[in-house]
């Protein structure tokens, strides 16, 4: 005899249930993208990390403004020099109350040489992100972006950026993928390990919510620290 008013689950539900609920994190997951790092001088920092073992290649065919260091899985690095943001965009952000983005690139123009910024990335779609930082009253500002790489790849992908600076921003997944199938680097790295990220604890949450990615470990100190795999040191 049946009592109370709820209806036992069948191993058939449960097993659509569960299905349902892992197609969904594949979908909507958000993993670490990449790790920015601030360089004075562009062409002298490809320079300096090829000679530590990197392969790096600028972000586009004319006039790049940064480089990157790809890896086979995982995030990979971007080492920028400045943002690709002109006077004439600052000045209508302004306008439509969009100041804390351009502190932002602000902040990056002003930024120490070395690890400054993190990207969260999603597979194609922001539902998550955007009703995320609105449960927590935040708002953001959305927009898109394309280059042509040097191997001629058309690279298109979306940008969010939270109003609250301290947050990390967060991108598409680039329409074509640009990493190398099953590399590794001269110098004996195949990818990043580990990125710690320092953020405020009232702040910690939100990324602990949205990103499940373990190669992401936020800490309450401040700075940007990577660590790296290297088959050689196995």
């Amino acid at each position: 005899m049946r009592t109370g008013g709820t209806t036992p689950k069948t191993p058939l539900l449960e097993g659509f249930l569960f299905l349902m609920t892992g197609i969904f994190f594949i979908l909507w997951s958000v993993k670490l993208g990449h790790v920015l790092y601030k360089v004075k001088d562009l062409d002298l920092a490809v320079k300096d990390f090829s000679a530590k073992g990197f392969n790096v290649e600028y972000g586009s065919k004319e006039n790049p403004h940064n480089a990157l260091i790809y890896f086979s899985s995982g995030p990979y690095l971007e080492l920028i020099q400045r943002p690709p943001v002109s006077k004439l965009s600052k000045f209508l952000l302004k306008i439509v109350g969009k100041k804390s983005v351009i502190d932002r690139f602000n902040y990056w123009e002003k930024s120490k040489e070395g690890y400054f910024e993190v990207c969260l990335e999603t597979k194609n779609k922001m539902d998550i992100v955007r009703r995320t930082l609105q449960n927590n009253g935040i708002k953001y500002f959305e927009t898109s972006s394309k280059r042509l790489d040097p191997n001629n790849r058309h690279l298109k992908w979306k940008l969010l950026f939270p109003l609250e600076n301290k947050l990390p921003f967060f991108m598409t997944q680039f329409n074509i993928d640009p990493r190398p199938k099953n590399y590794t680097h001269p110098n004996g790295i195949t990818r990043i390990d580990k990125v710690k990220y320092g953020i405020d604890n009232k702040l910690s949450p939100i990324i602990n919510r949205l990103c499940k990615d373990k190669t992401l470990c936020v800490v309450n100190e401040p700075g940007i620290s990577c660590s790296f795999i290297n088959e050689n040191q196995q």
